[in-house]
């Protein structure tokens, strides 16, 4: 522990060179040539991109620094992958490279003020649980709050028929959304790179669909957020050099729940406009849901507060590694099963019939029964 407090605290110079070229980043380019030059090619979300990824990568050496001198450390234990004590602040790297990002682009939405000040909430929560520990209870209250946050600036879900108890139930329906893919995400941060691969491609599945549809506000944050998760990935690569911890890894997950909400995905077809954020966030939403289920059948929670506290290796990537794939392995076909659901979700706004997205959708079913049939297997060899 002293060696490494000592390597930390040799790396002041390089922190402080980190913080120059950030303020450079952060105030000098903006206002040059190559600010201009990407307004002028209608590439500003490449520019809000790079900016993003380079804050990020510039703010790592400072989040281990910060991990090591408070003593912020993910200790191994028998359930967890790695066998090394290691840095738990990484997610000051990304949830740093947002803010400033989005503070230096001027271009706001009502809805993504409110988010971020959500996701603010969030990160704060998950940087106590981090440092100090927090009950899940407490946990789920202040990701409650953050949706509440959230919803209190304009972002709702408007796809609720005319019954009576609408607008309550666009509400309600919103804050699960929004609790449930935080959580999905954070369940999902069990190996390295998995959880800040998920955010970065499924910003980039957003950002695509969104910068099409002039959708700029929408399209900026998905690249502020795809830089900064791209600008962590080489720190958290199996072996990770430190990790997201709940505070990351819920933050990711909040804005990329909150970021599917805000989008206009489709305009008098609820059919697109439904599926599109369940196709773009499909890994997730299904590890979640079948990992729940199967917990419930067999009798291993029974309340909502077990729910929440249950901790277990028994999700799509540790089925995988079960089935001897290592963890870049897994992560990588984890990331491109989510990229065929991603790219359904791009194609599904070109189908010329309704017949052609049912289609679509039997597709996206089958992928599914692939992944429970992995799932299975996984389960049946660790039983062995």
């Amino acid at each position: 522990m002293k060696f490494q407090l000592a390597e930390a605290l040799s790396r002041k110079n390089l922190r402080w060179r980190s913080f120059l070229c950030l303020l450079a980043l952060l105030f000098v380019i903006p206002q040059g040539w190559i600010s201009a030059w990407a307004w002028e090619r209608d590439l500003r979300w490449l520019y809000l991109l790079l900016i993003s990824f380079f804050v990020s990568s510039l703010l790592v050496p400072f989040a281990v620094y910060l991990s090591v001198r408070f003593l912020v450390l993910d200790m191994p234990a028998p359930r967890k992958m790695h066998s090394a004590a290691t840095p738990r602040l990484g997610g000051l790297a990304v949830y740093g490279a947002v803010v400033l990002t989005l503070l230096r682009n001027y271009k706001w939405s009502g809805e993504l003020l409110w988010l971020l000040a959500g996701g603010s909430l969030i990160y704060g929560v998950g940087v106590w649980e981090d440092s100090k520990g927090l009950s899940a209870g407490a946990r789920l209250v202040g990701q409650a709050l953050a949706a509440g946050i959230a919803i209190a600036g304009g972002l709702c879900v408007s796809f609720v028929p005319h019954i009576p108890g609408e607008r309550l139930w666009e509400i309600l329906f919103t804050v699960v959304w929004l609790v449930g893919i935080t959580n999905a995400i954070n369940c999902l941060d069990g190996i390295d790179g998995l959880a800040v691969g998920l955010g970065t491609l499924c910003s980039l599945l957003v950002l695509a669909i969104a910068w099409p549809t002039r959708q700029g506000h929408l399209a900026y944050a998905a690249s502020a957020l795809a830089g900064a998760c791209l600008g962590f990935i080489p720190y958290n690569w199996n072996p990770a050099k430190i990790f997201l911890g709940d505070a990351g890894a819920t933050f990711i997950g909040f804005m990329l729940a909150g970021l599917t909400v805000m989008g206009s995905w489709a305009v008098g077809d609820p059919v697109v406009a439904l599926s599109t954020p369940v196709l773009i966030l499909g890994i997730p939403i299904f590890d979640m849901t079948y990992t729940t289920l199967a917990r419930v059948r067999r009798g291993a929670v029974r309340t909502l507060k077990e729910w929440l506290e249950f901790v277990g290796r028994d999700h799509f990537h540790h089925r995988l590694i079960k089935l001897g794939m290592n963890t870049s392995e897994a992560v990588g076909f984890i990331l491109l099963v989510n990229c065929c659901l991603g790219l359904g979700a791009l194609v599904i706004r070109y189908t010329v019939s309704g017949f052609g997205s049912i289609l679509l959708l039997v597709q996206t079913v089958l992928i599914f029964a692939i992944i429970v049939v992995l799932m299975l297997l996984g389960r049946e060899i660790s039983l062995e």
